[in-house]
């Protein structure tokens, strides 16, 4: 069974002029896979993550995560499932300056009514994993925007989500530190076997995904699979993206 089914997704946003930003979407992402979502500005790409996300609602047509579908859920069941079945990886971090590194990768954890000790160990072999042991006691403000984004990964990944959700991760970083960020990425898909969705512009950060879908109009215009050169991956997504048109923003 795959870990995300979207099937005959549709989100239609009323207005003076209703907007279909997502129009009968149908993929799946099975366990293990990195895949990445790409398309010009205004594709749909955030309101598909959104919806995934259960930060929005779709209009018709269902996602299942795991086999269950979240927004079938009441509020607080809801909540409960973002928290444990999925992880969140930002543009902007989303870390919470008051807390030091340890204490904002921690924070699921907390949440869940974790204890001390299993708190402690697993934000050790977390943070080892990722290079960031080093900086645990430092504030957000102390550290590189890598070191933030890497942290933001290790919160993410600590509770063991079914499906880790990237929005953008190289986003707000300069090209060193989002290879730095897009090889912890691939190193967590392929040593933890981690369940990967990633919305991204950046055709070097595609370029890690074994699998990466061009929408366009919210709709699903091709997909293509990345085999065993990651160059020419990089290229044929260079190459769809010049055939999208638009900036792939």
């Amino acid at each position: 069974m795959p870990i995300l089914e979207v099937k005959q997704l549709t989100k239609i946003y009323e207005g003076r002029v209703a907007h279909k930003a997502l129009d009968n979407m149908q993929f799946a992402v099975g366990r293990g896979e990195f895949v990445g979502i790409m398309g010009p500005s205004g594709s749909g790409k955030t309101t598909l993550l959104n919806v995934i996300a259960t930060i929005d609602e779709p209009t018709s047509g269902e996602i299942r995560i795991n086999g269950r579908n979240p927004h079938a859920l009441g509020k607080r069941e809801t909540a409960l499932f973002r928290r444990r079945e999925l992880g969140f990886v930002f543009q902007h971090f989303n870390l919470l300056d008051s807390l030091t590194v340890e204490e904002n990768i921690v924070l699921p954890l907390s949440l869940d009514g974790a204890s001390v000790e299993e708190m402690e160990r697993k934000v050790r072999q977390t943070a080892d994993k990722l290079g960031i042991a080093g900086i645990l006691g430092k504030r957000t403000y102390e550290i590189s925007g890598g070191q933030m984004q890497r942290t933001a990964i290790a919160r993410a990944l600590i509770h063991k989500p079914s499906l880790i959700l990237a929005d953008e991760p190289t986003g707000n970083l300069d090209s060193k530190a989002s290879t730095e960020v897009m090889e912890q990425l691939r190193a967590l898909h392929t040593e933890e076997a981690a369940t990967i969705l990633m919305v991204t512009h950046d055709a070097v950060a595609a370029s890690y995904c074994g699998r990466v879908i061009f929408i366009k109009d919210g709709k699903i215009y091709n997909e293509i699979y990345r085999g065993e050169s990651r160059q020419a991956f990089f290229q044929r997504i260079i190459d769809m993206l010049s055939l999208l048109g638009g900036r792939p923003a």
